[in-house]
């Protein structure tokens, strides 16, 4: 599976990052290319559970190409947020199923940063992601 042009650009992005602090800080910048929830957005409904800070997930779809928005109030999270859905954004519910979540966040060199909660919550996130496809 091809991956999007944003998400080679993430990639190469963190390949230039020597160290956690360089990558801590342009996770922060990718995070805050989310585009703002709007205050609607942020309830009850698109709430993702298993997260222990709070997340809203979107979807949407063009045709049968996903697209989802989402936002949280943890700055690293939006981070990690933002470079999940430039992974899965554009995909179809076929190709989404097939998406290694820690596979994607190894290749960014990422991996060994996730604490078991905030991994946890990431795969909450993508089943999330699942079932609104």
């Amino acid at each position: 599976m091809s991956l999007p042009e944003t998400a080679r650009q993430a990639l190469a992005d963190f390949a230039h990052c020597p160290g956690w602090e360089q990558r801590a800080r342009l996770l922060m910048q990718w995070g805050e290319r989310l585009a703002p929830l709007r205050e609607d957005e942020r309830c009850e409904e698109n709430r993702v559970h298993g997260c222990e800070s709070s997340v809203w997930l979107v979807a949407g779809h063009d045709g049968e190409r996903l697209s989802f928005r989402a936002g949280s109030d943890a700055r690293l999270l939006r981070g990690l947020l933002a470079l999940l859905l430039v992974r899965v954004n554009g995909l179809s519910a076929k190709e989404l199923a097939e998406v290694d979540v820690a596979d994607w966040f190894a290749q960014l060199g990422l991996a060994r940063q996730l604490s078991p909660s905030r991994s946890n919550g990431l795969n909450a996130v993508l089943t999330r992601i699942r079932e609104l496809a």
